[in-house]
């Protein structure tokens, strides 16, 4: 029997363990994992790469002093409201990280500046020893050692530090400003107390985010930064790209987020951040950021919907040209995802084949409003959502833990799914 195997089954024989509060066997060398974390605050996703390298893409903690926060429109934080979503995904990290060393995360990475990728000031955020609020990626790298940080950097379009922006910043309700200030603070005292490396995405890279222990037993292994600020890769030589957009012309942050395909043999994964595809009449762009690097990325076995499965997102020629297998929606408001974004996702006309879907905080005021298609296509609508790729990339299973729970039990296993 392979050892997953009968980890698997050892997870069942354990006492009290059954089909509903199943235990997760623990990674092992050779798995590559990517938990979806579902915090009812925004994105987060821990993956450990086959020889223990850990990556987490965002952190997001949006704040409770919005009205809407707290209103159905949202989802709750999970798995209840004793901690922050930073404090969660700390939690999370240290109960899934490799084992035989103290939790740390490699690399972090930040999509973009928006509180529900990042963190979100507000006075009510307890200070850090270092000075900064804890928010987001901050209180998670105050809790987890981070050695490398990568965002999208602060000077394209526009410098991000220059009087132009504060000024233009400064009646933003969701303090971009003052989360970015607080970025920077935890930027320099982690890099002055212990030594983290701050660098921005380079865009078309295949090095900048690589195996740290043992690359030479995955050869298959690789992170290829796709796009960031607009810049994407054109899929020939390493690091050679295209601008979408031009100096001193800021878009907002959505179109200039960090996105990265991550492949392990016949296996492969992309995440893209808030990047979208449509306008703003309904129909497709194809001077989109979408339009433009899905044809870079190519067909694929697993992707998370862009901009959390919003109107604005999944073109039709995007999801022609990735087809996945498995999509993976990391949603937390009533208007995720679009009715018109589910209706292309799950269409055979743009692409042939079974797909399965997957959310994290399906809220019922969706599933009321779009009605049965929402059952009938997502194989789950609540929990974490992890992918976990073995064999060398030839195969992977989806998990769903349970959110409402600080154990996070398995409670629904996927697959096994043949990588294409």
């Amino acid at each position: 029997m392979k050892p997953y195997a009968f980890l698997f089954l050892l997870a069942y024989l354990l006492p009290g363990a059954g089909q509903s509060q199943a235990i997760l066997p623990p990674w092992q060398e050779g798995f590559l994992d990517i938990h979806h974390i579902s915090t009812g605050r925004g994105d987060a996703a821990y993956l450990v790469f086959p020889d223990g390298t850990t990556l987490l893409v965002d952190a997001g903690d949006i704040s409770d002093t919005h009205p809407r926060t707290l209103s159905p429109r949202n989802t709750v934080r999970k798995p209840d409201d004793t901690r922050s979503a930073g404090a969660w995904i700390a939690d999370y990290i240290r109960q899934f990280a490799p084992t035989g060393r103290p939790p740390v995360l490699d690399y972090a990475l930040i999509t973009h500046y928006h509180d529900d990728h990042f963190g979100e000031w507000d006075e009510n955020r307890p200070f850090s020893t270092g000075g900064y609020r804890l928010t987001g990626m901050m209180e998670v790298g105050d809790l987890i050692p981070i050695r490398t940080m990568l965002d999208r950097g602060f000077d394209f379009p526009i410098d991000l530090k220059s009087e132009a922006f504060a000024a233009g910043a400064s009646t933003d309700e969701y303090h971009i400003l003052q989360t970015l200030r607080e970025y920077w603070k935890f930027i320099e005292f982690q890099k002055e107390k212990h030594g983290m490396v701050n660098e921005p995405i380079r865009p078309g890279s295949g090095r900048q985010i690589t195996l740290q222990y043992h690359p030479q037993n995955f050869p298959g292994f690789e992170v290829r930064n796709i796009s960031s600020n607009g810049r994407i890769w054109t899929g020939y030589a390493e690091g050679e790209t295209f601008q979408l957009f031009q100096a001193g012309q800021y878009p907002g942050e959505n179109p200039l987020s960090n996105a990265v395909r991550i492949s392990f043999g016949d296996f492969d994964y992309f995440t893209g951040g808030d990047i979208s595809g449509m306008n703003a009449i309904g129909e497709s762009d194809m001077n989109s950021v979408e339009a433009n690097l899905a044809p870079v990325v190519g067909p694929v076995d697993a992707a998370t919907l862009n901009h959390h499965g919003n109107r604005d997102s999944q073109s039709p020629y995007y999801v022609r040209t990735l087809r996945p297998r498995i999509w993976v929606q990391q949603n937390w408001s009533s208007d995720h995802p679009g009715e018109e974004v589910l209706r292309r996702i799950t269409s055979p006309v743009l692409y042939p084949g079974e797909r399965d879907l997957f959310s994290t905080d399906m809220l019922e005021a969706n599933e009321l409003v779009i009605g049965g298609r929402i059952e009938q296509s997502y194989k789950s609508r609540h929990g974490h959502v992890l992918i976990r790729v073995y064999d060398n990339g030839a195969r992977y299973k989806v998990f769903i833990l349970d959110d409402n729970s600080a154990k996070r039990e398995v409670i629904g296993e996927f697959g096994p799914y043949a990588a294409r």
